[in-house]
């Protein structure tokens, strides 16, 4: 075929093939540079419904490839989940499941209480995050705990920086995460709230939110 034989498609196809073709070269050319591998601080944060889903999404991938993990969950411990169901039924052989919380301040309604929870759920993440057989801890709600001073946010950072074993991922969720944290972290998400069906008047489901 002949350039004057091509049609506007053909052509048009051929300028995608080698636009890609240059995004390909380029990547590559940027991946070839980044051969190193780290322990990640990873925080989920933001208004937006999504932050503890991601979390667990990320510990199902540790247990499909076959790295022990495990799960501290600061604040929905009381709450019959999905996740929890899943974990330590079917996986508790590589993810530890520890739930330390006993639902949201409101509910429990004893400062002293959560604060004793909270500090109990940190001593158990300690305790997780020091061991390098355990790639991947969950803090789930943590930043729950850091938001209300339930935790002290200096002695988390400062643990962070210096147990945290070099290739162990700590993934730190819940709403209005400190600034503090944020600069600490390796990767940070913030979800970011469009529309949520609680303010049309429906509950929490079931498979959605638990």
């Amino acid at each position: 075929m002949t350039e004057t034989d091509a049609t506007p498609k053909d052509a048009e196809l051929a300028r995608h093939a080698t636009k890609m073709a240059k995004k390909k070269a380029a990547r590559d050319k940027i991946m070839a540079g980044k051969a190193g591998e780290k322990g990640l601080i990873i925080v989920h944060t933001g208004a937006g419904k999504g932050k503890s889903s991601s979390g667990f999404g990320m510990i199902l991938r540790a247990v499909a490839h076959g790295m022990p993990c495990a799960v501290v969950q600061f604040i929905k411990g009381a709450w019959d989940t999905g996740e929890r169901r899943l974990l330590t039924t079917h996986f508790a052989d590589l993810c530890q499941f520890h739930a330390m919380g006993e639902g949201f301040t409101w509910e429990t309604q004893d400062k002293a209480r959560d604060i004793a929870a909270a500090q109990a759920g940190w001593e158990k993440a300690k305790e997780l995050i020091r061991d390098p057989a355990i790639r991947m801890v969950l803090l789930d709600e943590i930043n729950i705990a850091l938001r209300y001073a339930y935790l002290d946010l200096a002695e988390v950072l400062a643990f962070l920086a210096a147990e945290k074993p070099p290739l162990t991922h700590v993934v730190l969720t819940g709403r209005n995460a400190k600034e503090e944290l944020i600069a600490a972290a390796d990767l940070v998400t913030e979800m970011t709230l469009i529309k949520h069906p609680f303010r049309a008047g429906i509950k929490a489901q079931a498979g959605v939110e638990f």
